[in-house]
C-alpha cells in the first residue's frame, strides 16, 4: 500500500488548475466537431465529405480513445503518468494540427484517430493525478470540482466552435487545440511529480492486445449500428460478439496473470462494479438524449449553430452548480441518499424530452436542460470518487483507466442505439407522408429529417418538409421514453450498489506508504 507525499496546498491548487485545463480541452473536441460537420460536407467551404466519412470522423476518435484506455493506465503505473500524460499531450497537439490543414476527408478521419490516441494517454492518468495529490475530503472536493471542467466543456464547444466558424475556415476548431495543449504542458512539466506505482509489474501484452482487440470489434459493430441503422447485419452483430468473446478471454487471461495490467476482481466490488454499471448507463442516457437535441434546436426548430450553443448553456451552468453542492451534500447525508434522487431526476428530465414540440417555449426548453445538467453534476463527481477514491494507489492509474472505458463505451453504446431507435421511429412516422412522391425524392426523404428538408426545398414541397419535422419529434418522443428508462435502471444499480450509511466510499484518504516520483523525494517538503 502506498500514500501520496504531501504537497502544499498552493501546489496543489495549481496542479487540479493544470489537470482541469487538459479536460477541459478534452471536452472541447468532444463538442466542437458535430457543430463542424454541416461545413465540413460543405465542397466550397469544407472537405465536401459524405455522411460515411463524417460518421467515421467522429467514430475514429471515439473507436482509438475506447480501445487505448487499458493501456494507457497501465503504462501509467509503470512509467509514470505524468510522462504518459505528457506524451498524450504531444499526440493531442500534433494531431489537431494535421486535423486543421488536413486535405480530405480521409486525412482528417486518420487525425481524428490520432487524437483519440492522445486522448486516451491523457484521461487515465489526469485521474490518476488527482488521486496521488490529494487524500481524504480534499480528494472528493479536487474530483468534485474537476468535474465541473465537463459542463464548462460542453457548453463551450459548440459556441466557441460557431464563433470560429462565423469567421475562420473549418480548421481553426482543431488548430485553436495546439496553444491550449502547448501551455498545459509547461504546466504539468513544472508542477507535477511524476507519480507512479512504487511495484514494477510487466506491461502484460497479452492483456493489453487483448482489451485494445476486443474493443475495437464491440465499439466497431456498435457504431456500424448506428450507420446502418439495424441491428441484424453480419456487419453489425459479428463484430459485437467477436468483441465481447475477446474481451471475456481477456478477463481470464488477467484472473490467470501473476501482475495483470488491471485486476478484473475489483470490478466483483459493490461500489466498484455497480457503480461503473450505473455511470455507463448514464453516460449511455446523456449521449443519446444529447443526440437527440442536436438535432430538435438546429434541425426541428431551425436554430443557427452559434444559438444552439447558446440555448445548451442551462445544462453547464447546472452541472456547475451541481458538482460542488454534491460534495457538501455528501458530506452531510452520504453518498447513497444524494445521488440515487438525483440519478432519478436526471432520468425524468431526459423522459421530459417526450413532451417537447415544434411550439415548444424556449424558456421550457431551458428550464428541462438547467434540471438535466444539474442532477447529471451531482452524480458524476460524488460516484466517480466513491469508485477510484479507495483503490490503492498502485492500481490509480488502471483503476481509472476502467472507469473512463466504460464511460465511452457507454457514451458509444447510448449513440448508435439512440440513432438506431430514432431512424426506425422517423421512417415508420414519415411513410405514410410519402405516398405519391416520385421515387428518388421519397428514398431520400426516408433517410432522415435532414435530407427529407433539404430535398423537400429542392423540389418546392414545403408539406415534405413539415412531414418530415413532425416525424422527427414522434421519433425523438419514442427515444426519450427508452431513454429515461436507461437512466432509471442506473439509478436502481445505484440503489442496490452503494452503501446505505457513511461516506460511502467518496474519497476518503487511509494511510499508506510513500511512492516514488522522479522530481522529489517523499514525503515532500514543498
Amino acid at each position: 500500500m502506498t500514500e501520496s507525499p504531501t504537497l502544499r496546498t498552493s501546489r496543489q491548487r495549481l496542479i487540479l488548475a493544470v489537470l482541469m485545463v487538459c479536460s477541459l480541452l478534452i471536452w472541447l473536441d468532444n463538442t466542437v466537431l458535430s457543430t463542424t460537420l454541416e461545413t465540413l460536407a460543405d465542397p466550397g467551404r469544407g472537405l465536401g465529405a459524405d455522411p460515411g466519412q463524417l460518421q467515421w470522423a467522429t467514430g475514429a476518435y471515439t473507436l482509438a480513445f475506447a480501445t487505448l484506455m487499458f493501456t494507457a493506465g497501465a503504462l501509467g503505473d509503470r512509467f509514470g503518468h505524468r510522462t504518459v500524460f505528457a506524451a498524450g499531450l504531444l499526440v493531442f497537439a500534433a494531431a489537431s494540427w494535421w486535423a486543421a490543414y488536413a486535405g480530405d476527408a480521409g486525412q482528417l478521419i486518420a487525425a481524428r484517430a490520432v487524437m483519440g490516441v492522445g486522448s486516451a494517454l491523457i484521461t487515465p492518468a489526469t485521474m490518476a493525478l488527482l488521486m496521488w495529490t490529494f487524500t481524504g475530503p480534499a480528494r472528493a472536493a479536487a474530483i468534485g470540482i474537476f468535474s465541473t471542467s465537463a459542463g464548462v466543456g460542453m457548453a463551450v464547444g459548440p459556441v466557441l466552435a460557431g464563433f470560429l466558424l462565423d469567421r475562420f475556415w473549418w480548421g481553426s476548431v482543431f488548430l485553436i487545440n495546439v496553444p491550449v495543449a502547448v501551455v498545459a504542458l509547461v504546466g504539468l512539466v513544472v508542477l507535477v511529480p511524476n507519480f507512479r506505482s512504487p511495484t514494477r509489474r510487466p506491461l502484460d501484452p497479452a492483456g493489453m492486445l487483448l482489451s485494445a482487440a476486443g474493443l475495437v470489434a464491440l465499439a466497431y459493430g456498435l457504431i456500424r449500428a448506428g450507420q446502418v441503422s439495424a441491428w441484424t447485419r453480419t456487419d453489425v452483430w459479428a463484430p459485437v460478439v467477436a468483441g465481447l468473446v475477446l474481451l471475456a478471454v481477456f478477463v481470464v487471461v488477467e484472473l490467470r496473470v501473476r501482475a495483470p495490467g488491471f485486476d478484473p476482481r475489483l470490478l466483483a466490488r459493490r461500489v466498484f462494479g455497480g457503480g461503473n454499471a450505473a455511470l455507463g448507463l448514464l453516460l449511455f442516457a446523456v449521449a443519446a438524449v444529447t443526440f437527440y437535441n442536436a438535432f430538435y434546436l438546429q434541425g426541428a426548430l431551425g436554430f443557427s449553430p452559434m444559438k444552439a450553443g447558446l440555448a445548451n448553456a442551462p445544462t453547464a451552468a447546472g452541472a456547475l452548480l451541481g458538482a460542488p453542492l454534491a460534495t457538501r451534500l455528501v458530506r452531510r447525508f452520504s453518498l447513497r441518499p444524494v445521488v440515487v434522487p438525483a440519478m432519478t431526476a436526471a432520468a425524468l428530465s431526459m423522459g421530459g424530452y417526450a413532451f417537447l414540440g415544434l411550439q415548444t417555449p424556449l424558456v421550457a426548453i431551458e428550464i428541462l436542460l438547467l434540471v438535466q445538467g444539474f442532477a447529471v453534476g451531482i452524480v458524476i463527481g460524488p460516484v466517480t470518487a466513491a469508485l477510484v477514491g479507495n483503490l490503492p494507489l498502485e492500481q490509480a492509474g488502471s483503476g481509472s483507466a476502467v472507469t473512463n472505458t466504460v464511460r465511452q463505451t457507454g457514451s458509444v453504446i447510448g449513440l448508435a442505439v439512440g440513432g438506431t431507435l430514432m431512424s426506425l421511429a422517423y421512417r415508420q412516422a414519415v411513410e405514410p407522408s410519402l405516398t405519391g412522391v416520385p421515387g428518388p425524392v421519397r428514398e431520400q426523404a426516408l433517410v432522415s429529417a435532414e435530407q427529407a428538408r433539404h430535398v423537400a426545398a429542392s423540389v418546392h414541397r414545403p408539406a415534405l418538409a413539415q412531414a418530415a419535422d413532425h416525424a422527427f419529434i414522434h421519433a425523438m418522443h419514442v427515444g426519450a421514453v427508452w431513454i429515461a428508462g436507461i437512466a432509471l435502471l442506473g439509478a436502481v444499480v445505484l440503489l442496490v450498489a452503494l452503501p446505505s450509511a457513511g461516506a460511502g466510499g467518496a474519497g476518503g484518504g487511509t494511510r499508506r506508504s510513500v511512492p516514488r516520483t522522479d522530481r522529489e523525494a517523499a514525503p515532500s517538503s514543498v
